[in-house]
């Protein structure tokens, strides 16, 4: 919940302080795409704050959609100076919430889904024993 709400914050800003062109080093649809996770990023947040099932689904839809358009974006300079990504802001820190996003959104869908940690109950025939 709190890098989702870090990530509007972050979105939040460069919206203010750049406009719609905040992205313009990306493509229009990696634009578009960094624009649409300002109002999902808290949506994701609202729904884990209230519980429910579909919020670790939509968690995992927008990270790898964030992580898709960010590493579309940063592939070639990654590949060019590796270690320059290594640093505690930017690509490295999305990548590895996204991946704490994804291993932890199933176990967390089942936590938040009613009856989930109910067992199945299987008849026992009658005479059985």
């Amino acid at each position: 919940m709190i890098g989702f709400l870090e990530g509007t914050g972050a979105h939040g800003y460069f919206l203010v302080t750049g406009g719609l062109r905040a992205y313009s080093y990306a493509p229009m649809l990696v634009q578009l795409l960094l624009h649409l996770l300002l109002p999902l990023d808290p949506l994701v947040a609202v729904l884990i704050i209230r519980a429910r099932p579909d919020g670790p689904s939509l968690a995992v839809a927008v990270m790898l959609a964030d992580l898709l358009g960010n590493w579309s974006v940063a592939w070639s300079a990654v590949l060019a100076h590796p270690a320059a990504f290594l640093r505690p802001v930017g690509l490295l820190p999305i990548t590895l919430f996204g991946i704490f996003v994804a291993l932890t959104a199933l176990p967390l869908r089942r936590a938040l889904t009613p009856g989930a940690d109910d067992e199945p109950q299987v008849p026992v025939p009658s005479g059985a024993g």
